[in-house]
């Protein structure tokens, strides 16, 4: 079982999914990309304090696990490997399973957790991979603006804004137009003064 444990993080490792080393490792961390730490069984106090801090700024766990460094360096292409970081979920969380299989009392808890973040991180990738194809297919959401009743009866009210004009139900019926009142013509002008220019009638 060990050795398939080993096996699957040099395989991570090939994948480009395996930090090494303190400073990648804290970059990885700090970053909010990796998803659990490994450190050897016999890394130091100070580094051992170092990948738990790291562990904390990024929000991710930190196991250690039953390998010295040379056990853990061998698996990934190393002499010596005091810790490690897995960045991707499917590998973090199958790692941290088959230790929960091998030792329950101490990664059983991790396991759990580990396994919870893999099923978060699926669904984002289906809604994701859901988003593009809709996008893809033109299957965007249409706005649609709906007028309130208020709005409706005040506009048929007051008619066509844009016009000034009432609606047709509005209108007077054609040929039946308001009579129009006219006043008789020079009504309350006053009279004309003959002026110098005036001619006289003779008599």
């Amino acid at each position: 079982m060990m050795e398939q444990i080993l096996s699957m993080i040099g395989l991570a490792k090939k994948a480009g999914k395996v930090a090494i080393g303190e400073e990648p490792v804290g970059a990885e961390a700090r970053a909010k990309h990796a998803r659990v730490l490994l450190v050897a069984r016999d890394a130091g106090a100070s580094s051992v304090r170092r990948a738990f801090s790291f562990a904390s700024a990024g929000a991710c766990l930190c196991l250690t696990v039953p390998w010295d460094k040379e056990q853990l360096g061998r698996a990934l292409g190393r002499t010596s490997c005091a810790m490690a970081a897995v960045t991707d979920i499917g590998f973090a969380e199958a790692i941290v399973k088959k230790l929960a299989a091998l030792d329950p009392q101490h990664y059983s808890g991790a396991a759990g957790q580990l396994e919870v973040k893999a099923k978060r991180a699926a669904q984002r990738r289906q809604e994701k991979l859901q988003h593009e194809k809709n996008v893809q297919q033109g299957k965007k959401k249409k706005k649609e603006t709906v007028q309130p009743p208020a709005a409706a009866a005040e506009e048929k009210k007051c008619g066509d804004r844009s016009t000034g004009r009432p609606h047709s139900a509005h209108r007077r019926p054609a040929g039946k137009r308001r009579p129009r009142t006219e006043a008789p013509r020079f009504a309350g002008s006053r009279p004309v003064k003959k002026g110098k220019g005036s001619v006289k009638k003779k008599k």
